[in-house]
């Protein structure tokens, strides 16, 4: 089993940063990806960022390129994501997650909510971007 957690969120302006972590515990995962998803309300959970934990590959969403940088700290088992410009639509909570997926763009448009294919998720932690 895999416990993630993530740390980081809270509220902030427009055009401001947060730096959000997922601290992972439990089995090694070294053939995995992890990833970042996020949820405003009354949306459907959707993909933001991911990175594969061995090589450090990473794929983003079209609306978070150039803004949001995910990163990973093989020694500290911990995942980042760098916001970066923060839009009042990134208003969410952010959810970790990991998985042996591929994240390349033609599996990802395949790929099913809510789960997409990960094994294991955080609580998730709130974002709140004002204008």
């Amino acid at each position: 089993q895999v416990q993630l957690a993530e740390s980081g969120g809270g509220s902030v302006q427009a055009g401001g940063s947060l730096r959000l972590s997922c601290a992972a515990s439990g089995r090694t995962f070294s053939s995995y990806a992890m990833a970042w998803f996020r949820q405003a309300p009354g949306k459907e959970r959707e993909f933001v960022a991911a990175i594969t934990w061995f090589g450090g590959s990473t794929y983003y969403e079209a609306s978070v390129k150039g803004r949001f940088t995910i990163s990973r700290d093989k020694d500290k088992n911990t995942a980042y994501l760098q916001m970066n410009s923060l839009k009042p639509e990134d208003t969410a909570v952010y959810y970790c997650s990991a998985g042996n997926v591929d994240f390349d763009e033609a599996n990802r448009a395949v790929m099913i909510p809510p789960d997409y294919g990960m094994d294991y998720w955080g609580k998730g932690t709130l974002v709140t971007v004002s204008s």
